[in-house]
């Protein structure tokens, strides 16, 4: 089918430069696009919800093989690359970015006898996994990804190492999709078992501590459940080493609640199996557990989902938990499994004004990072919630890659911000110091820049934090070209993190911004929860207060502020360019959901109804999503403001489709005259895994839109 594609690309490349004549280097906001478009052709096909009538004319474009299909996205590859090519910067922007991206980069080591970590040399399309047996050790490689592909697109999407440090499970992941195919290897030979775990998605692999095999949670064979059904009945298996998969013994599964998903945790004394058992992406689960060698019934020690419980860790029969039961902004409990009822459970660490982020169980105290205003604090506690230490760090940032064991004493973590790139430290519980163990070097110099943080409110006075990196010195005069980024959903939390393509913006003036708005997790469950379902326009709503109070302050102004997203994010910016279109300057808007009333029919889609609704299945549903979903809310004779949406091919977490009806609808029935392009990636997926060379090509796109948007002349660093 792909060989199907590229005829298409190449046999349409004279009729899609017709479409295209407009788009050669023109006087600057004349862009005549009105009608450049390739037209898309419309269907009768009608929905009916509730006893509502919805069009769907573009429903032919959710066939990604059809011929149809692929003739349309190859115009629209054609339009969108014409248009990127008349910026002259564009291939200095690519370079620039190449050169940015040069640089050695590792992550923090995690430690299972011997230290594991990975290294990316700098522009190789996949990081590659070492080993050493002690820090001063030579590393040698565990492996090399970038040898299972010619273009780098097969990629590592899941690792667990043995506990004798000897035996290393791994998924495969082709194009970016989220299947995997599960590997085995001894490490030392880098020999690979004959066996591959087929019908991985979302898999969690867990070593039994004798090293004869792990448990891990897949889906049924495909071929034996009706199409709807791939991503349900969900099951945890015991594979022993050098067995095939069809012998493989079942451990559990809930037929009778055919949407739960299981992840197998070892305890790490190894005695217990403990299954944490989640609904799609609702926060609430429920914990279940037996011990490692028994074949009894799990006890289901937590079964209400009525929190969310992140197991900590455990010391013989005491299982520690992060959970926000009764605090929003969590808290550290234990159970005595021995002792379960809930009079006898223990709070360790009771609700603080800062939201406990996560935790870790390292040398028998408890690591914990707070999160204070979108950044975090890294704190130790003993286990009975005494206060030791805070550890300093060196800027409002990020702590991430925590790792260390119950009885290890020294702990691995990285740090990172807008403007500090992401270094690991070593930290030795018996001297009570950290120190760098790996810092990066690259060719930007940011004394001359700052992030400060300031905060908005929304239109129902709640207080939205906005971080705000630029150069010093910046003249608050409205003229800044300034990009807005954000998310808002699935309780994820948009923490400082540093970046090296939004460096190309900074070094030419640009601003760049980041809101937190509610949805996320930035301040804990109940700022997730008032974003969420029928309060999902509080999201939209906090970003443009964002977006006004960034014009309000002179950092801006409308035709100067660029929004950008993805996924979640993409929702976000296209809803926010629908309600408020003359507030924004320029939308770039990637991987987006868009189809608010029949994204739960694709893939994994199915996942995020406790997040967003189903307007099948409820009334008030449909009516709330009815009234944002993007596709659904483009107005005739719209004045948009220039976007970009961005897609792929084999994304098989938000189908391509979502970014195609939306953009065949406003290619419709936008009355100006500004581009709508669409940008449909091959042989890549949501994002994860993909190579290098195709990250920065694609970034290099999007700046160029950005710059010639804006009229922004490249200029090469001195």
């Amino acid at each position: 089918m792909k060989n199907l594609y590229f005829r298409l690309l190449i046999t349409l490349a004279v009729s899609a430069a017709l479409f295209c004549n407009c788009l050669r280097p023109i006087p600057p906001q004349t862009w005549t696009l009105k009608r450049a478009f390739p037209s898309a052709r419309k269907d009768p096909t009608m929905d009916v919800y509730h006893g509502v009538a919805v069009p769907a004319p573009y429903r032919w474009l959710e066939d990604p093989d059809s011929a149809a299909t692929q003739a349309w996205v190859a115009q629209q590859n054609m339009c969108t690359s014409t248009f990127l090519a008349s910026f002259p910067g564009r291939d200095e922007i690519k370079t620039r970015l190449t050169n940015l991206m040069n640089y050695p980069r590792y992550s923090a080591p995690r430690k299972k006898v011997r230290y594991f970590f990975w290294k990316n040399d700098g522009l190789q399309n996949q990081s590659v996994l070492y080993v050493q047996q002690t820090l001063a050790s030579q590393p040698r490689i565990v492996i090399n990804p970038n040898l299972l592909s010619s273009d780098g697109t097969v990629a590592l999407a899941t690792t667990a190492v043995s506990e004798n440090g000897n035996l290393l499970a791994y998924g495969l992941s082709q194009s970016g999709s989220d299947q995997q195919e599960i590997k085995i290897r001894e490490i030392d030979s880098k020999r690979d078992f004959r066996e591959t775990l087929k019908w991985c998605r979302f898999t969690s692999i867990a070593w039994k501590h004798d090293g004869t095999g792990f448990f891990y949670n897949r889906f049924p064979d495909p071929n034996t459940v009706a199409p709807e059904d791939r991503t349900n009945y969900n099951r945890v298996y015991f594979h022993a080493l050098a067995t095939p998969q069809s012998q493989d013994k079942l451990i559990y599964e809930r037929p009778d609640n055919k949407e739960l998903g299981f992840v197998p945790i070892v305890t790490e004394d190894g005695k217990f199996l403990v299954l944490d058992v989640y609904h799609g992406t609702d926060p609430k689960n429920r914990i279940y557990y037996r011990p490692v060698q028994s074949a009894a019934p799990f006890v289901k020690l937590l079964d209400a989902a009525d929190a969310r419980y992140d197991f900590v860790g455990n010391i013989d029969s005491v299982f520690y938990f992060n959970t926000d039961l009764g605090a929003p902004r969590g808290r550290i409990i234990a159970i005595d499994t021995n002792n379960p009822a809930l009079a006898n459970r223990r709070t360790i660490l009771p609700e603080s004004r800062d939201v406990l982020d996560y935790v870790a169980l390292i040398n028998n105290h408890l690591v914990v990072a707070y999160m204070h205003d979108v950044h975090h604090l890294l704190k130790i506690y003993k286990l009975d919630g005494t206060f030791v230490r805070e550890i300093p760090l060196p800027a409002l940032g990020t702590v991430g890659s925590l790792s260390g064991r119950q009885d290890d004493t020294e702990m691995f973590f990285s740090f990172t911000s807008f403007l500090f790139p992401s270094t690991n430290y070593r930290y030795d519980f018996q001297t009570n110091k950290p120190e760098v163990f790996q810092k990066p070097k690259i060719d930007f110099d940011p004394s001359g820049y700052e992030t400060r943080q300031v905060f908005c409110y929304s239109r129902d006075g709640t207080r939205i934090p906005i971080f705000i990196t630029h150069k010093k010195g910046l003249s608050l005069d409205g003229a800044n070209p300034t990009l807005l980024y954000g998310y808002g959903g699935f309780n994820i939390s948009i923490k400082p993190r540093f970046s090296v393509f939004t460096l190309v913006w900074l070094e030419h003036g640009g601003v760049y911004a980041v809101a937190n708005m509610r949805g996320g997790g930035e301040y804990g469950e109940a700022w997730h929860q008032a974003g969420m379902l029928d309060k999902k326009q509080n999201v939209f709503d906090d970003f443009i207060a964002a977006a006004e109070c960034l014009i309000a302050n002179k950092y801006t102004s409308p035709k100067k502020l660029a929004i950008r997203g993805g996924s979640n994010g993409g929702l976000l910016v296209s809803a926010c360019m629908l309600q408020r279109p003359r507030l924004f300057g320029a939308v770039v808007c990637q991987v987006p959901v868009t189809d608010m009333l029949r994204y739960h029919k694709f893939t994994v889609g199915r996942y995020w109804i406790p997040e967003y609704g189903s307007a099948e299945a409820d009334k008030k549903q449909f009516e709330y999503l009815y009234a944002y979903s993007p596709l659904h809310n483009v107005r005739p004779g719209l004045d948009n403001p220039p976007i970009l949406v961005t897609s792929a091919d084999t994304d098989d977490r938000v189908v391509p489709s979502h970014a195609k009806k939306f953009v065949a609808t406003l290619q419709e029935k936008a009355a100006g005259v500004n581009p709508i392009l669409l940008r449909v990636e091959t042989k890549a997926g949501h994002g994860g895994g993909k190579p290098t060379s195709k990250v920065i090509e694609e970034q290099a796109d999007i700046y160029a839109f950005l710059f010639k948007i804006f009229q922004i002349p490249y200029t090469a660093p001195r």
